[in-house]
């Protein structure tokens, strides 16, 4: 089949970046579409709506993820692309939705060439790959390999009360595949890269041969409740001070350790939560994330002994609870290999790249070859309404992400 001119249609992919992007706005350009809400339902009727319209069959899998099938020529294992739709609170409009909906446009741009694949293609997208409702994060894709037991799944309590398998049958989205529904040939995600490194190198396309380990936990203090005023300082037990410990050491470890460890507070309570009184509770969540099993494992132990120092010293009583843990993931370098050599057939610069972010495919490179291919995220933003990747750097992802699905599908 002759498919060197192909491209996709730039201008539709836009179009319906921004249509999804308008389920959830928040008025400042950015997308609040956690998952299992009444907003992700709507985003995928949308995305299912388009699928069909791109004559794909739609089937949804017990854990909520649906998937979009092309036959091919052959009855055989299909190549699959995909990501996801859900958002953080403070989101932008292509985190996970260009991965979606570029797929959907290379089935259009195959459709209207009048082009059939040997093996069949399969647009995936996955439930709460976020993790920002319900932990962990790439939960779909983790159930959906076989990592996280069904019903284990559906017991997941979102941080607004409600359980998992409640919500998926709420919203309709609790379907009645098997999670064995597809077993890929292969699996290739188009990504922004969410981190500086294209757009301050220049560069258009990355070809993603790794993931960094990621390693969540929520760590629960309990000291003493007191007047602010007159409670000496050496006689305090204050859980609010505790929290801010936390932060700052994690800054110093990250330093300590160097290299690609970082470390993250994302999130604080404290109880009662007033001027006057000393916390007599917090709560914080800490995120830790290197691309060496060893040197997180690290992390994690110096994490670990400074929390048992850091009760003893102030006198409280510090828990901890594991949320998400994933060891570093290795991509197919075959798949690598070939989305570098493909964007340098369509003319466009590429660099070997690793992942900061955890992503679906992490999870899918358990079950197939799998790699990733990123485009340029403006300075680096992400997570943020201010999230931008130029439109021109769009249509360069989804035409190699195009291209590498044709040679993988032949």
């Amino acid at each position: 089949m002759k498919t060197e001119g192909l491209r996709i249609d730039g201008a539709r992919l836009l179009a319906r970046l921004a249509e999804l992007a308008a389920i959830g706005q928040t008025g400042d350009g950015g997308c609040c579409r956690l998952a299992l809400t009444d907003e992700d339902r709507a985003g995928r009727d949308l995305v299912c709506r388009w699928m069909r319209e791109a004559g794909l069959e739609v089937r949804i899998d017990a854990i909520g993820n649906f998937f979009g099938y092309r036959p091919g020529t052959e009855d055989a294992a299909p190549v699959m692309t995909g990501s996801h739709i859900d958002t953080v609170a403070t989101g932008g409009r292509y985190d996970g939705c260009l991965g979606v909906l570029a797929g959907i446009e290379a089935v259009h741009t195959l459709n209207a060439a009048g082009l059939r694949t040997r093996r069949p293609l399969v647009v995936g997208v996955f439930t709460n790959e976020e993790g920002a409702r319900f932990a962990p994060d790439m939960l779909g894709s983790l159930a959906y390999v076989g990592a996280l037991p069904l019903e284990e799944a559906y017991a997941r309590v979102s941080i607004d009360g409600k359980r998992l398998g409640d919500e998926l049958a709420r919203i309709g989205y609790r379907g009645e595949a098997p999670l064995t529904l597809y077993r890929p040939h292969a699996h290739v995600e188009l990504h922004i890269e969410q981190g500086p490194v294209l757009d301050a190198e220049g560069d258009t396309i990355g070809a993603v041969e790794k993931v960094q380990g990621i390693s969540w936990q929520e760590v629960s203090i309990a000291g003493e409740s007191n007047h602010a005023g007159t409670t000496p300082m050496r006689l305090r037990h204050d859980a609010g001070y505790c929290a801010a410990a936390i932060g700052t050491f994690l800054r110093t470890l990250a330093r300590e350790l160097g290299g690609d460890q970082v470390c993250t507070m994302g999130s604080v309570t404290l109880h009662p939560n007033l001027i006057n009184v000393i916390a007599a509770r917090a709560n914080v969540t800490v995120d830790l994330r290197n691309t060496g099993e060893a040197a997180l494992q690290e992390a994690e132990q110096r994490f670990a002994a400074f929390l048992v120092q850091l009760a003893r010293d102030e006198g409280v009583a510090i828990e901890t609870r594991r949320l998400a843990r994933f060891e570093p993931v290795i991509f197919d370098a075959g798949v690598a290999t070939l989305i570098a050599r493909v964007a340098s057939r369509l003319g466009h610069s590429c660099r070997p790249m690793t992942s900061g972010a955890g992503h679906d495919a992490q999870m899918l490179a358990r079950i197939c070859p799998t790699a990733m291919v990123f485009v340029p995220s403006v300075k680096g933003i992400s997570h943020n309404p201010a999230e931008h990747t130029s439109p021109e750097h769009l249509a360069a992802g989804a035409d190699v992400l195009l291209h590498t699905l044709l040679e993988l599908a032949a």
